[in-house]
């Protein structure tokens, strides 16, 4: 029962290869943009008030990363992928040049099949997994990345089966929003 529906956040087949990984210039451009909304310097919040408030996430310029298929109910990213994560690791590197203060949230969702409590624990673990395999692997200071997970709290496609789509990890450029 459990099956491809708990897999939850990318798992390899059709559906997810439909996503093209963004190139490192892609990554780059989207993260460097300005927020959609400034935050006044006294409405600045901690990290964790940052993870518990979607309207002042939503306004931190992010992007979409549905391309990382992980291997069937794990969160360790494969070998086989680590091209896609080193696009995003490049696109890092390149924006902590131009910000050295930089803080980017990385966060896991899944779609909604399966239980929360299981999607919600993958969710993390993923998005964990990938700062830690941008840290190891490929250089990326690790005190630039948080990481937090959501399960199926933020679908893209409303939908209680699975939905490719909603098995994602988002980055999102947080610094201008943190005190």
């Amino acid at each position: 029962m459990l099956g491809a529906a708990i897999a939850a956040c990318f798992v390899p087949g059709a559906a997810a290869a439909q996503s093209a990984m963004p190139s490192a210039s892609q990554i780059q451009r989207r993260l460097e943009a300005a927020p959609a909304q400034r935050v006044r310097p006294q409405d600045r919040v901690t990290v964790r008030e940052l993870k518990r408030r979607p309207e002042l996430r939503r306004r931190a310029p992010s992007i979409d990363i549905q391309a990382i298929n992980f291997a069937f109910d794990s969160a360790e990213i494969p070998y086989s992928q680590y091209r896609k994560v080193e696009q995003i690791a490049d696109a890092l590197h390149a924006l902590r040049r131009r910000r050295p203060g930089m803080l980017v949230l990385l966060e896991g969702h899944t779609d909604a099949v399966g239980s929360f409590g299981y999607n919600q624990r993958l969710s993390e673990q993923r998005a964990a997994s990938l700062k830690r395999v941008l840290a190891r692997e490929f250089g990326v200071p690790s005190r630039m990345m948080e990481t937090v997970g959501y399960g199926e709290e933020y679908l893209l496609v409303p939908t209680p089966n699975e939905n490719w789509r909603n098995r994602r990890v988002t980055l999102r450029r947080i610094d201008d929003f943190i005190r």
